[in-house]
């Protein structure tokens, strides 16, 4: 990260640049993060509880207080920041590098999370971790560190689910949502066996249908017939399909899944079209992110599956190291849906599955509040990327801080932005430049870009990254 030497100016120069007073700043911010966290755990809550078909003493007693639990950690992480931001200032005497974004954000998100229900902690955690980790991948990257892997993220999932196969097809493997999950995702034909031998167990005989014939019931049973003849292993417990039927099968499956998934997503920017372009509504059923969604989850369970049987017959045994090399193959099907936050988010539950297990095994130690500890940090790099440099930040990510602080993030050390940019090009003892950074019309809700004039003076060039003496002024147009 860029090593800035001590930088004399005052908050107001620097950092809330909409409001010259510390309290009014942080006030700005939690009255507009407050605001924001409501509307976002609000339907939230009250969607995940229609969904679980909670009872009616929940919507009474539990609802309300879950909600602002909530509301309350989101808000008191962006209030705190600036609040911490404004108090380093002080205490320092100035700005660092590592003050204005990693030293502000560490004791906001530290107590913003302890504000937050347990349960929800790992959660939040996963999520922070995952995002810090792609954020200093990023870094790194841009520093010539390391360099990235041609269609890393698809290497990255294809070993993830390859493990994530392999500990759901052991014993004791996989526990709670994760392998529910699974069973959905792959289906209940391989839910975990143990190295079983062949065997000719057959399921019981189906009572005979004395319903009336009908076309439908008919070409239905003709099907069945269809897909009861052809070869299937007698390992194998798809025992109503052969082994090709059976993967056709869980294509079409996962692939209305996806495409279901993708198409309901859609529906809420549909509604806002529906009058102003209906025209465009169409598109909602034939988009192409729909089908490779679709594709992605219908190919991986077919590969999967497929890999399965073909080992079954190769081996005439059903092992659960065939898991290991039918989870990699199958994870060859991100090539139709690429998608790095997937394989990340996976990439930290494998890792929290393995960390687990080795607590179990008493193979690693536990750490008390690990998780709280861990989503300060990973919040705090994530933050300061936000301060230090935004392009190595996950887009999305960034939309959520100028959501949650109705655009006043982007008014934020628009200095600290433009000296790390331009590190490299200093060269001249006094210099002027101009930069173009993004402001918001608090009132109009909008961004726009504006020009700012930034005349350095007293610069000295210290090496890479390296500054000293640095004193800055800015000019508004």
């Amino acid at each position: 990260m860029a090593a800035l030497s001590k930088i004399p100016h005052n908050c107001y120069e620097i950092g809330h640049t909409w409001s010259p007073s510390c309290v009014q700043s942080a006030a700005d911010v939690t009255r507009s993060a407050l605001e924001v966290s409501f509307k976002i755990y609000a339907p939230l809550y009250l969607i995940a509880a229609v969904l679980r078909r909670r009872k009616k003493d929940y919507y009474f007693k539990r609802l309300i207080p879950e909600i602002f639990w909530s509301t309350s950690f989101l808000t008191t992480n962006g209030g705190l920041f600036i609040v911490f931001f404004c108090i380093l200032r002080r205490l320092l005497g100035g700005f660092y590098s590592w003050s204005v974004g990693f030293g502000s954000a560490l004791p906001a998100s530290y107590i913003a999370i302890l504000l937050e229900r347990k349960s929800r902690r790992g959660l939040l955690t996963i999520y922070m971790a995952n995002l810090a980790t792609e954020t200093l991948f990023r870094m790194a990257v841009t520093r010539g560190i390391v360099k990235p892997i041609k269609h890393g993220e698809v290497l990255l999932f294809c070993i993830t689910s390859s493990l994530f196969m392999f500990f759901f097809r052991s014993k004791d493997g996989l526990k709670g949502f994760a392998s529910s999950a699974l069973k959905f995702i792959i289906g209940k034909e391989e839910i975990p066996t143990h190295s079983v031998l062949a065997d000719d167990s057959q399921p019981s005989a189906e009572r005979p249908d004395s319903r009336k014939k009908t076309l439908l019931s008919s070409t239905r049973k003709l099907l069945e017939s269809i897909c009861k003849r052809g070869p299937r292993h007698r390992c194998c417990k798809h025992y109503n399909d052969n082994c090709i039927s059976y993967c056709v099968k869980g294509f079409v499956r996962m692939f209305s899944v996806g495409y279901v998934i993708q198409c309901l997503l859609k529906v809420p920017s549909a509604f806002r079209q529906m009058f102003s372009k209906p025209s465009r509504l169409p598109s909602l059923f034939y988009n192409k992110e729909n089908f490779q969604l679709g594709v992605f989850l219908g190919s991986f369970v077919s590969i999967y599956k497929g890999t399965s049987c073909l080992l079954r017959w190769m081996r005439n045994i059903d092992d659960e190291l065939h898991a290991l090399i039918a989870g990699f193959l199958a994870g060859v099907s991100m090539f139709f849906y690429k998608s790095t936050t997937i394989s990340m988010y996976l990439f930290s539950k494998l890792v929290e599955t393995i960390y687990f297990k080795g607590i179990e095994a008493g193979r690693l130690p536990y750490i008390p509040h690990a998780d709280t500890i861990i989503y300060a940090i990973s919040t705090a790099i994530c933050f300061h990327a936000a301060v230090m440099e935004v392009q190595n930040l996950r887009p999305t990510y960034w939309k959520f801080l100028l959501r949650l602080t109705q655009g006043r993030f982007a008014l934020i050390f628009v200095l600290f932005e433009w000296l790390y940019s331009q590190r490299l090009n200093l060269t001249t003892p006094v210099g002027v430049a101009t930069t173009m950074c993004f402001n918001t019309d608090l009132k109009a809700g909008r961004m726009r870009e504006e020009f700012y004039t930034l005349i350095i003076s007293e610069c000295v060039f210290k090496g890479r990254g390296t500054y000293n003496n640095v004193a800055l002024s800015i000019s508004y147009p």
